[in-house]
């Protein structure tokens, strides 16, 4: 009743601009009003860029290897506690820097999952066009449970663009069937192909008549321009919209195949920030820098593989029926989907004996780090304590045992893994160095040579994003407005606390550490171990 009261006052004084209610004075009302959303003011710029460097670990950007990307971050904020979403991987903060929601909320868990309905017997890549039609179909459109940002600015009368490298740019605006103006006029393009597929055409010629690069190179240089350039010649060339996306597929791909701090990692490096130079410069060239909030963020941190094992095969030998495939469900057995940095184990019926027996299995093997399951369990933590409790989440998941030990480049983290190959990349544990990925922006909303030493996430930048345009939602999001990075005076530091949970069964020991901003949460890291009777 008070805020309506203050609603009120406000037309009846002009509101902020005397005399009439602008932009900022309507996303003040309406962030006023609207439960469950945090408060913040519409900014000055007229579009958003976010740049997406797969995989950029934070202790990555140096002048040396990136001296655009660090110029930036020195002009503009350096976000220096900034995190994925658990599980850490691609798919997963794709959707959840395109939603502001946890994987809870937004459906989406792991790279790949097992859901009857999509494939029968074996887990899918929950970013493949096979599968996101199909989930779509079966739930009438709600393949992703919210709303996506680009479907909001898209619903508010703007038009939007994509361009990804890889294919998780397919999450970021799906739509087949577009049915207002400006989701028609919106392009999503991803790994060389388009929604709505005539876009392609245009795409093609804007890179001079080639088509996109048909191999995966290390570092991908061909595949990262080709994408860059059609965003920048193609989808700009009559307009920059509102909002533009643009994913790079490295240093993710050169870090897998070498390892994070190698020579191919950094050559990576270094590509990816001649692509936001020419970004930086297109928009120079068209008189737009100075009205573009650019903000260069990753998915999530690196690893380095110390070792992989084969956990089916261990499952096998202590008389599990695991497989990674089924040929018809049976009882009792236990389909395991590798995941890098974790696993997730889906049990036939959520058998509870089944279950249990796993767990304690799972407390006895060296590679263990944190186990989550659906039920409570001694030496466990649930599903929902880390945010992954969908309606299709696994029985259990673990996160794969690290250390801080540092690789053949000096890059400190090393992490058991699903598979892989020792000195190699990967990524999707609670090791504090997947868990702490990149932030950096700059432009008329964000303030000048600034750190912001508060923990932030991924889960923040869909929110920040729509309250910089003064675009209103119709539904809450678990991440909040970066209100602390931008440059409106008068703004109050939000509070912060640390809290880490511990679980204990006999010797078994885990832990889950964890920051919290007002109701948002960032996991920090998590690991476990057996300790000696």
């Amino acid at each position: 009743m008070d805020k309506m009261k203050t609603y009120w006052r406000m037309l009846a004084c002009g509101g902020p601009g005397h005399g009439r209610l602008t932009r900022l004075g309507l996303l003040w009302i309406w962030l006023q009003i609207l439960p469950g959303v945090p408060a913040a003011t519409a900014g000055q710029a007229e579009h958003v860029v976010i740049m997406v460097w797969d995989g950029l670990r934070p202790d990555c950007v140096t002048p040396e290897l990136t001296p655009t990307l660090s110029a930036l971050a020195q002009s503009g904020v350096c976000f220096n506690r900034h995190h994925p979403v658990y599980i850490s991987s691609t798919e997963v903060n794709g959707t959840v820097l395109i939603t502001g929601a946890y994987p809870e909320h937004s459906g989406i868990v792991a790279n790949r999952e097992y859901r009857p309905g999509i494939g029968w017997s074996e887990p899918f890549a929950t970013e493949s066009l096979e599968a996101v039609r199909r989930a779509d179909w079966i739930s009438g459109g709600h393949y992703l449970a919210v709303p996506t940002l680009t479907e909001t600015i898209q619903g508010a009368g703007f038009r939007t663009v994509v361009a990804g490298t890889k294919p998780v740019a397919l999450l970021l605006d799906r739509a087949w069937e577009r049915s207002s103006p400006a989701a028609r006029q919106s392009v999503d393009l991803y790994k060389g192909r388009t929604v709505p597929a005539t876009a392609l055409a245009a795409l093609v010629q804007a890179c001079g008549g080639d088509t996109f690069p048909a191999s995966v190179r290390h570092p991908n240089r061909k595949q990262d321009a080709w994408t860059t350039r059609a965003l920048t010649q193609g989808l700009w060339s009559n307009e920059v919209p509102r909002l533009s996306i643009l994913w790079l597929s490295d240093p993710d791909y050169s870090q897998h195949a070498r390892g994070p701090g190698s020579w191919t990692a950094r050559r990576a490096l270094k590509s990816a920030d001649a692509n936001l130079a020419t970004v930086l410069k297109t928009l120079e060239d068209k008189k737009l820098r100075g009205k573009t909030d650019i903000l260069v963020v990753s998915d999530h941190g690196f690893s380095t593989v110390k070792s992989g094992v084969d956990i089916v095969a261990l499952l096998k030998k202590s008389q599990f029926k695991a497989v990674k495939k089924f040929e018809d469900p049976e009882p009792g057995q236990i389909l395991v989907a590798g995941l890098g940095g974790s696993t997730a184990f889906y049990v036939v019926n959520h058998d509870e004996t089944v279950v249990r027996q796993l767990v304690v299995w799972l407390q006895n093997q060296d590679f263990t780090g944190v186990i989550f399951t659906r039920k409570p369990l001694a030496g466990a933590f649930t599903l929902a304590q880390a945010r992954i409790d969908s309606i299709n989440a696994p029985d259990v998941v673990v996160s794969m045992r690290w250390t801080g030990e540092a690789n053949f480049s000096g890059l400190p983290g090393l992490l058991i893994t699903d598979g892989g190959t020792r000195g190699k990349g990967a990524h999707g544990s609670l090791s504090p160095y997947d868990m702490h990925n990149s932030l950096v922006a700059a432009g008329p909303d964000f303030k000048s040579g600034w750190t912001d030493v508060l923990p932030t996430g991924n889960v923040d930048v869909a929110p920040t994003v729509l309250a910089i345009l003064g675009i209103q939602l119709s539904h809450a999001m678990d991440g909040r407005v970066l209100t602390e990075a931008l440059s409106t005076p008068g703004i109050p530091m939000p509070k912060t606390s640390q809290t880490t949970l511990k679980a204990v069964s006999g010797p078994w020991r885990q832990y889950l550490q964890s920051s919290t901003v007002g109701s948002t949460v960032y996991f920090d890291e998590g690991n476990g171990e057996r300790t000696q009777p």
